[in-house]
């Protein structure tokens, strides 16, 4: 929502910001050691290579999870984390926020940051640079980890946390998400194409969305639906470079808006 701010703040005071999402941790801790040009840039990167879990519903068809339930939609099938967030996860949506948050943090285009499914959440984001190589990291998928890391660094603490069991994994597998069943993410792409104060648009109707599937107001394959037409219906502010107040005015709008596009299904 205020990325722009928070990073240009950070330049101000010559500061790093330090990730603790495990994605964006995972893309800070291939970057150690490499060529960096200013705080948070780095010249030599090609892209950046998000990875997804894909969710309870990865392998659902379209119809069955246009019913499903928040039970469901709650079971994740490997990590621990809050209700509004693992909704996003079985939406795909918080894969197109955290594209927004790596643009961001990593001073890198929207064109040069991929998402990619990798049901076993194990390779928790990677870094393709210029020359071919990649970069990844990976580990038990265990948020104690990347915050202990952004508490700790440069240092890596010790921690009795669980280790990866090479022998039991088999396999790691990846795929192309489906946009078609999971239009949150396209949807934030696009948020985040248009700038200016889309993605906090984006950011609040998700949030209210996903509260009112919670609450039962609407079917989880509405979040989709309601997120996609208050963006539709948003008259950007002026500036393409909002200030904080601009923000939080768009955040308010459409919090508000969700409610009367909701009454309309």
């Amino acid at each position: 929502m205020a990325g722009e701010l928070v990073t240009a703040a950070a330049r101000k005071a010559g500061v790093l910001l330090r990730p603790i999402d495990s994605e964006h941790s995972a893309i800070w801790q291939s970057l150690q050691g490499e060529t960096v040009q200013g705080l948070n840039t780095y010249p030599e990167v090609d892209r950046l290579i998000i990875t997804a879990s894909g969710g309870p519903f990865r392998t659902w068809p379209a119809e069955k999870m246009r019913d499903a339930t928040p039970a469901m939609a709650l079971k994740h099938p490997n990590w621990d984390m809050g209700a509004k967030i693992t909704i996003d996860s079985a939406t795909l949506a918080n894969k197109g926020l955290e594209v927004i948050e790596a643009h961001w943090l990593f001073d890198m285009p929207y064109d040069r940051i991929d998402v990619l499914v990798h049901p076993q959440s194990i390779i928790h984001s990677m870094v393709e640079f210029h020359d071919g190589a990649i970069k990844a990291q990976l580990g038990v998928p265990d948020m104690r980890v990347p915050i202990q890391y952004a508490l700790t660094w440069p240092q890596r603490a010790a921690n009795p946390f669980p280790r990866v069991d090479w022998t039991k994994i088999g396999s790691l597998d990846f795929a192309e998400p489906d946009l078609g069943r999971f239009p949150c993410l396209a949807l934030a792409r696009h948020a985040a194409r248009r700038g200016g104060t889309f993605p906090t648009v984006l950011a609040a109707a998700d949030e209210e969305a996903v509260f009112g599937f919670l609450r039962g107001h609407w079917r989880f394959g509405d979040i989709a639906g309601i997120i996609e037409q208050t963006l539709a219906d948003h008259e950007p502010a002026a500036a393409q470079h909002p200030d904080l107040d601009t923000i939080k005015a768009a955040d308010a709008w459409a919090r508000r808006h969700v409610l009367e596009v909701a009454a309309r299904l």
